[in-house]
């Protein structure tokens, strides 16, 4: 039987002569969609709208240039929201806020540099994923909040300051007061936002929805007149963009606790969205290619000091871009290098145009992607997996929309500790590794004892990786008190990437451990 050999595409000058042509096309359509949610990010951060563009060039321009991975898009995202509008209200709001923030960037990029060249990339595989996923989820409730008073058109007085809670408490004030001309460009873009995808015609599914947004809204506004009848917040506003980008980062602050808590804050949030965001985009791509996780994280730090030090947002490794990169056709790292020399050109160029942009057209995007980060989708699978998974999720959200990001996740982590304690594992196996490898012939059996759970994993992690993938291997799990979600979907990827090279990887001895759901990933504690 003939089997078809997966040709790798050549990566630099080679990879850019054999490949230009679907990576320039793929490059442009990211473009359509970077750059008006690069601005709508920005302007909810608290940034100069334009800033979260020269933080997407950045992204496109400089660190395509690194060992990043090859298809992911590099730029500001949504789930770095909540972080950057904190620590700019926190340090004095407006331009002072902006530019401490800024600071926080840098010395967070800074140390990001150093966790990928001392290797601690998969440091991400300790915090469970359900903890993760809570907190992203409310990170999307949290931009729902404080986009829907700007979709309705509300004076921005009205809500500052107002927490994610307050917020939503405060919808029915947002209607009855709300610019009515506003209001309808931005319900018309959320419904062509949720509807779009969902239309079955073939010509519309080539047709991104921000762009079809802004098809739609950019002549009402101009129809509806609101440079000369809408208040000057209706509108995106662009300014010398040139002369605003200069050495904006202000580190006057670096010695109080507030900086260092926001260092903490985008390291933690920014590191673990774009590992997770590359994972996936290893999982699309077409080729079968494996990233560096410590690789990226150099090249987003470089990238992020410059941004930060420019005035421009945080960027990541951006999972809506990253995916509809894949769904382009794109082949190499030079899509991502081509979508940051169109937004480079739309910046010379067609400034009047993007100031023509509703900044409710954006806030319509925004709520889409705070939907799809807190989709009932999200609640309905973690429950699936485990009502324990669920109630970690539950808590992971409740605390982050009460205190903030921090104290979730911190919640949920202990939350699922307990779990696992009352679960039968005991406090010393939770961070401690415990097997034995024996090899007979050409078989390497591994037997791994107490508990494989998400707080161990590294160390379980860093054993298997070492295995040559070309043996036959066998994970005996048959001695462990529990196996939890964490671990089982490791294990099982794990398993998927050493046999698709060549190896023969098994698991076996659950057969005696009842799991916690039906799902096939699901916690498992063995019967006694």
């Amino acid at each position: 039987m003939k089997i078809n050999k997966i040709i790798i595409p050549q990566t630099g000058i080679k990879g850019l002569k054999e490949n230009w042509k679907s990576d320039v096309l793929a490059g442009f359509f990211i473009f359509i969609l970077a750059l008006p949610l690069s601005l709508g990010i920005a302007k909810a951060s608290g940034f100069p709208p334009a800033m979260g563009v020269l933080s997407a060039m950045i992204g496109g321009l400089i660190t395509s240039f690194f060992r990043v991975s090859a298809l992911v898009i590099k730029g500001p995202a949504a789930g770095l929201i909540t972080v950057c509008a904190g620590a700019v209200a926190e340090f004095g709001g407006e331009e002072t806020g902006w530019k401490i923030a800024c600071g926080v960037i840098v010395v967070a990029a800074l140390v990001q540099i150093l966790i990928g060249f001392l290797k601690f990339g998969s440091l991400s595989d300790f915090f469970p994923h359900s903890s993760i996923h809570g907190m992203l989820a409310a990170i999307g409730l949290i931009i729902i909040a404080k986009q829907i008073p700007v979709l309705l058109g509300d004076d921005p007085t009205m809500y500052k300051g107002e927490g994610p809670i307050e917020l939503l408490m405060d919808i029915p004030k947002f209607v009855v007061q709300s610019h009515w001309h506003i209001a309808a460009v931005g319900l018309l873009g959320l419904l062509v936002m949720f509807l779009l995808p969902v239309i079955k015609l073939k010509f519309l599914k080539k047709i991104p929805a921000p762009l079809f947004v802004l098809i739609l809204t950019i002549p009402l506004a101009i129809v509806w007149h609101f440079r000369e009848t809408e208040p000057a917040y209706s509108l995106v506003t662009i300014g010398d963009f040139w002369g605003t980008i200069n050495i904006n980062a202000d580190f006057s602050l670096i010695g109080t606790f507030a900086f260092w808590k926001y260092v903490f804050m985008f390291l933690f949030v920014g590191s673990l969205e774009s590992l997770l965001t590359v994972k996936a985009t290893d999982n699309m791509d077409p080729f079968k290619r494996v990233s560096s996780y410590n690789g990226d994280l150099i090249g987003q730090g470089f990238g992020n000091v410059l941004s930060g030090l420019l005035g421009g947002l945080p960027m990541i490794s951006e999972v809506v871009r990253s995916s509809a990169n894949v769904g382009f056709g794109a082949k190499t790292k030079w899509s991502n290098f081509f979508h940051g020399i169109f937004l480079l050109i739309a910046m010379i160029a067609i400034i009047p145009f993007i100031e023509l942009i509703p900044n409710a057209a954006l806030a319509a995007m925004l709520i889409f992607a705070g939907y799809r980060l807190a989709a009932p989708k999200e609640f309905i699978h973690t429950y699936h997996i485990g009502k324990e998974q669920l109630a970690i999720f539950i808590t992971t959200i409740v605390l982050t929309l009460v205190e903030d990001l921090l104290v979730g996740v911190a919640a949920g982590i202990l939350v699922k500790m307990i779990f696992h304690l009352l679960n039968g594992a005991s406090f010393k196996s939770l961070f401690k590794t415990n097997y034995t490898i024996n090899t007979e012939k050409d078989i390497t059996f591994i037997l791994i004892k107490d508990s494989a759970v998400f707080s161990n994993l590294l160390g379980y992690k860093k054993m298997l990786t070492k295995l040559p993938n070309t043996q036959n291997v066998v994970l005996d799990l048959s001695n462990t008190v529990l196996v939890d979600h964490s671990f089982m979907e490791f294990i099982h990827h794990f398993e998927h990437v050493f046999n698709e090279h060549g190896g023969n990887f098994t698991i076996v001895g659950l057969e005696n451990h009842k799991p916690f759901s039906d799902h096939p990933l699901a916690t498992r504690k063995k019967l006694k």
